[in-house]
């Protein structure tokens, strides 16, 4: 009979975990049982978490479900490499490494530890910190998989993305720049400063102004808000022109009006990809990209960070650090 390891005889670990599915007050520090790398899988030691929407989505409703027991929130992570399973020969102990392990199902990166195949993380550049290299991976990951996968984005496209500011957006905004393309960002009148600063070449105030009535001939748009905001982007689409989505797949019925329009629509959800990983590495060493962190905190703090997310205000990116 297989022996069953315990917290007696197995190292133990401190994560923060829900209680149960709702507010943030559910998010409590728990220890669980330290895991080991499996066949091609890391064991990193988290030194910084970053926080995404789909953190607090999912703490609130139980997202897709695909959870294991206990629960453990986060995708986003940057550390140091502890140990590695059979067979992986890209990474060893001692390397910094950061990633999007396993979405959509759970990485649980708001641990001290976690295991992942090793293929879903890239060697951290140089040129930044692990609060910054925690910062990018979702987020950077899912603009570079909207506009270089998707929409196929070439020199010279006009590219408008939505929600410039944030964590998605205001990446995106520099990915867009690095490709070539000519980029309108929409943010509040606050943030276009911000924006302007990552390269936009144009900011729309959307507290004040309906973009749709003062942009056109957009080839990409991509849309960070929802809403109605799929359907008014489709009007600002020249012929031929690409909508990428990342609201909930109900904006998959914007297809057949896309399509009568002569423009193409869809729904896009992020995956963990070692290439774009190294992709996002390069621009971030040739200095092209660079991740905005807004608010830093302890990971026990993990309550605040989400309450603050929830808002809808943050500029940038949050994370949450581990101390040694």
């Amino acid at each position: 009979m297989r022996a069953v390891k315990t917290a007696m005889d197995t190292a133990v670990m401190r994560a923060v975990s829900p209680a149960s599915w709702g507010g943030p007050e559910l998010l409590r520090e728990i220890e669980v049982i330290r895991p080991e790398p499996g066949p091609g899988e890391i064991l990193v030691r988290v030194k910084a978490a970053g926080v995404n929407a789909t953190d607090w989505k999912s703490r609130a409703t139980g997202g897709l479900g695909l959870w294991d027991e206990p629960a453990i929130l986060g995708h986003d992570v940057s550390g140091v490499v502890e140990a590695v399973g059979i067979g992986v020969r890209l990474f060893e102990p001692g390397d910094e490494v950061f990633g999007m392990p396993r979405f959509p199902h759970q990485a649980g990166a708001y641990a001290q530890y976690l295991a992942a195949p090793a293929r879903h993380f890239a060697r951290k550049p140089h040129e930044i910190d692990h609060i910054e290299a925690a910062a990018l991976p979702l987020a950077s990951l899912t603009a570079w998989q909207a506009l270089v996968d998707t929409a196929h984005v070439e020199a010279g496209q006009r590219v408008l993305i939505h929600a410039a500011a944030g964590g998605v957006g205001h990446l995106a905004v520099q990915v867009a720049k690095a490709l070539g393309a000519y980029v309108i960002g929409t943010a509040r009148k606050a943030n276009h400063a911000f924006v302007y600063g990552l390269g936009a070449d144009e900011v729309v105030d959307y507290t004040t102004l309906d973009f749709a009535a003062v942009v056109r001939d957009i080839d990409i748009v991509f849309d960070l808000v929802g809403g109605d905001c799929g359907k008014r982007s489709l009007e600002v689409l020249t012929s031929g022109g690409t909508l990428v989505s990342l609201a909930a797949p109900a904006e998959e019925a914007l297809v057949p009006q896309a399509a009568k329009l002569g423009v193409r629509a869809g729904f896009m959800l992020v995956e963990p990809d070692h290439f774009a990983m190294n992709a996002i590495a390069d621009l971030v060493a040739a200095g092209r990209l660079r991740p905005r962190v807004d608010t830093v905190l302890p990971l026990w703090e993990a309550p605040k960070a989400h309450a603050i997310g929830e808002q809808g205000h943050t500029v940038g990116k949050m994370v949450l650090t581990l101390g040694d």
